[in-house]
């Protein structure tokens, strides 16, 4: 049945033609489309069954980035962070079947304005009374950001929110809170929402800044499976990494969007590369695709495409395998997320380029999804922000990312030698790992060791799935370019050795570059007009045209001239 979603009228609706407030309102109902299709168990979401992944890598989502956003923080934070509590809180049930239902939308207030990533630290309060808690925001800067909580879309919203539990004056650290928003028509009294102006170019969403005025809730919207344990946990930090244990989750699903992307975009511009001709000297028609130029990008978007498809269902089942360090899982997401969207990043701005003036039109995707790709990189962690962490934590010996043995490939060698060389610079730090030198040295190198060992992995799966060997070959030159001193320096490949290396892995794809996009099997969620001429023609026949019987005159024409 989900293979029916992008011929389904929500999906095939002409986005560009709508008011912003009528987008977001096909997102909501896109959403409930979704949820109903896949039918979701709260046994699905909170143990990541196969149909849970199906749902959040179905290509559908990369449609609508504001109805995944939606999906991602209903589905993957609200409902599964609940979920685990259900078999000792059964009060819980009839809110979670509504929002399994999609009756309901849960969003997750967690960050505030003036902590950002800083989300240990938050201020909102949850003052225990001897009717419930009392959920506060204390000043501005402790307002929620961004989650779309505002009732003017017409559907009832439910938030869990992240709040100091204050019990008798004493913080007793951060908890999860149920704390209803709003109805179909109004905010619920004491909660306060103001919509954020728009972010430009990217799918519109009712983004908000959220706040509470002394909210009386009862005792049951403490989210925990003891409702009387209030204490103080003995371990704070780990405390909270436990409240907020589908962030790690959340970091690879948030990724799944993306790679269809990566796809999209380069079916998008392999189809038109190749019935997009030129004249030249001659007076045949030439194809675009005949030019090195423009295959590179296609070349290069089409495997990693393949390449990051195949790597991250291997990478999702890791993320939920409760038999590795919950460090280790984490680690993982973190170099999915690291390592897709910088690919993403790199691919579809030069794809879209080489579709010219037409690449930068809503119509026809691209310069749209780029645009949204911003958001991604922040959603369920900044990327850089989680680099930093991570790779600190590796170079200190706390924990082992598994990578594949450096003789297997140049990207493996790549990727052990840039981790081993930063644990030698870091022994010979004064000061170590808080020192000025530090900061200044090993920190910025974060993001390309993490991207690197997401290379080394990515690849080893494609290896060991049988990814053909243009794909893999021309994977392993787009990663070179990332670091070219290093494999000058230590694999002996000279600039023009580079060079040479591309050429031939490039010579090798093209003539199969037909059927890789075909395999890329995205092309039922492509409705790009510029993919064929036939495609293009029906669009052209379906846009205002403005006509008019207007006279200009003989004068005006003479003073125009």
């Amino acid at each position: 049945m989900a293979h029916n979603l992008p011929h389904n009228p929500l999906f095939s609706t002409r986005v560009e033609f709508l008011t912003t407030d009528e987008r977001v309102t096909l997102s909501y109902r896109r959403a409930r489309l979704v949820m109903q299709t896949y039918n979701l168990t709260a046994s699905d979401v909170q143990f990541c069954s196969p149909k849970y992944w199906a749902m959040m890598t179905d290509p559908i989502m990369s449609l609508d980035t504001a109805m995944f956003t939606i999906l991602a923080a209903h589905v993957g934070l609200t409902i599964g962070t609940l979920s685990r509590h259900l078999h000792k809180r059964p009060d819980l049930r009839p809110l979670v079947n509504r929002l399994l239902r999609f009756d309901t939308v849960g969003i997750y207030l967690l960050t505030e304005r003036g902590h950002g990533l800083d989300a240990f630290n938050i201020e909102t309060t949850a003052t225990k009374t001897p009717g419930g808690f009392v959920i506060n925001t204390p000043r501005e800067e402790a307002c929620k950001f961004m989650p779309a909580s505002t009732p003017a879309f017409g559907v009832p919203k439910v938030a869990l929110v992240m709040a100091r539990l204050m019990v008798d004056g004493e913080d007793r650290g951060p908890r999860f809170f149920i704390v209803p928003v709003c109805n179909e028509q109004e905010m619920y009294q004491g909660v306060g929402s103001i919509r954020l102006g728009p972010r430009p170019g990217t799918s519109p969403l009712d983004f908000s800044i959220t706040s509470f005025n002394h909210v009386h809730v009862p005792h049951t919207a403490l989210v925990s499976s003891n409702l009387s344990d209030y204490s103080i946990p003995a371990s704070p930090l780990e405390a909270w990494w436990d409240e907020v244990w589908r962030i790690p989750l959340g970091t690879i699903a948030v990724t799944a969007p993306w790679i269809s992307s990566i796809k999209a975009a380069a079916f998008i511009a392999g189809r038109y590369s190749m019935h997009r001709s030129v004249l030249g000297k001659g007076t045949e028609p030439i194809p675009i695709l005949s030019f090195r130029t423009q295959q590179w990008p296609i070349a290069h978007a089409t495997a990693v495409g393949h390449v990051l498809s195949n790597w991250y269902a291997v990478a999702a089942k890791q993320s939920a395998d409760k038999s590795l360090d919950h460090r280790v899982r984490h680690g993982l997401a973190v170099i999915v997320k690291t390592t897709a969207c910088r690919h993403f990043q790199r691919c579809v701005p030069e794809v879209a380029e080489r579709c010219g003036a037409q690449g930068t039109f809503e119509h026809n995707y691209m310069a749209r999804i780029e645009n949204d790709g911003k958001g991604v990189i922040i959603a369920e962690g900044d990327i850089l922000t989680l680099c930093i962490r991570l790779f600190s934590e590796l170079l200190l010996r706390r924990y082992q990312i598994p990578l594949p043995d450096a003789s297997e490939s140049l990207l493996a060698q790549h990727a052990t030698s840039i981790l081993e060389e930063n644990i030698e610079l870091l022994s010979q730090l004064r000061g170590g790992h808080r020192s000025a030198s530090f900061n200044s040295l090993i920190l910025p190198q974060a993001e390309l060791a993490i991207e690197a060992m997401g290379h080394a992995l990515a690849y080893s799966a494609g290896l060991q799935s049988g990814l053909p060997k243009p794909i893999l070959d021309i994977y392993e030159c787009a990663v070179i370019r990332r670091d070219p001193a290093w494999y000058s320096e230590q694999a002996g490949l000279t600039r023009i050795l580079q060079r040479v290396r591309e050429d031939e892995a490039v010579s090798a794809a093209i003539p199969h570059l037909d059927a890789y996009l075909d395999a890329l099997g995205i092309e039922d969620y492509v409705s790009a007009p510029i993919v064929s001429d036939e495609a293009w023609k029906d669009y052209h026949a379906s846009m205002p045209v403005y006509t008019g019987n207007a006279v200009a005159s003989i004068d005006q024409v003479q003073a125009m001239l």
